[in-house]
């Protein structure tokens, strides 16, 4: 059973000329348990898709023109702004391809790790986020993750 399905998917952006279809009835679908990895030359459209399905496109330019986007059998596209934000980050989330922009220079590691479970799960103690986030660092091969979590970004290997 999917668990994500993409029906139909349309998305244009508004430009001085007029509006601009980058998107054009886009299906897929994800079953529980089952990885997607979207691949395909620069500018084809593979983050449009991702920001799309997320509801992040930029605005006030960027719009899904049709389609759906069911997630456990909810339209995306379609329920309030506030129940998107509890889904978005809590359960899908976007993992962005350039690692030396996805995590904000200034602040440690273990701070920018830690901040999802702060705003979804606000009741989980200090304690159990910093176990979570070594284990999250560990699950994906991060030798040291406790070391990890008290350093930049910029102390990672590209390798990391």
């Amino acid at each position: 059973m999917s668990i994500l399905q993409v029906k139909q998917l349309t998305t244009s952006f508004a430009t001085e000329q007029g509006r601009v279809q980058v998107l054009d009835q886009i299906d897929l679908s994800v079953s529980s348990g089952e990885t997607l990895g979207i691949v395909g030359e620069s500018g084809c459209g593979k983050s449009i898709t991702a920001l799309s399905i997320m509801r992040l496109l930029p605005k006030p330019g960027g719009r899904v023109d049709g389609g759906e986007v069911l997630y456990k059998g909810e339209d995306l596209l379609r329920i309030p702004a506030e129940a998107m934000r509890r889904i978005r980050g809590n359960q899908i989330a976007m993992i962005f391809q350039e690692p030396m922009t996805a995590l904000n220079p200034v602040h440690k590691i273990g701070k920018q790790l830690q901040e999802p479970f702060i705003l979804h799960r606000p009741g989980m103690s200090k304690y159990d986020r910093i176990k979570e986030s070594t284990g999250l660092l560990a699950e994906v091969g991060i030798p040291s993750p406790e070391k990890r979590l008290n350093e930049y970004p910029h102390q990672l290997s590209g390798g990391m």
